[in-house]
């Protein structure tokens, strides 16, 4: 059977830019491809050689969803496989952000945080 990976996800945020900045510093990923979108909106492709993140904005006053995890079609996080957790920790703390979780079991160590949209990411080392 042939390699099965996932390739991106689509998520929409408030400012594609300013997302796109945040995870180039913390994570050092680099901007794949940005500009015109579905709905007259925008998107920034970021992330690295086999995968990234769509971020996109529709160019018009959005909502924020509820809880993610009371809502069928919610993304609950966004894991990120990194080699070094403790350094990728004081980047999102240089970032303005404030870890929250810390969990360490099998197979691996990981702690979590919220950025600007309230987007959760799990932040996982395996090393």
């Amino acid at each position: 059977m042939a390699e099965v990976r996932l390739e991106h996800a689509n998520i929409t945020v408030s400012d594609p830019e300013r997302s796109a900045k945040m995870l180039e510093d913390i994570f050092g990923w680099k901007v794949r491809w940005a500009g015109e979108a579905i709905d007259t909106g925008r998107s920034i492709h970021v992330g690295g050689e086999e995968s990234y993140l769509a971020l996109y904005h529709s160019g018009t006053e959005q909502g924020a969803a509820g809880d993610s995890y009371k809502t069928v079609n919610g993304l609950n996080h966004l894991a990120v496989v990194v080699d070094d957790l403790h350094a990728v920790e004081q980047k999102v703390r240089a970032a303005g952000y404030t870890p929250g979780e810390h969990h360490d079991y099998e197979p691996g160590e990981r702690f979590y945080f919220r950025d600007h949209d309230g987007i959760e990411f799990e932040v996982v080392s395996y090393a």
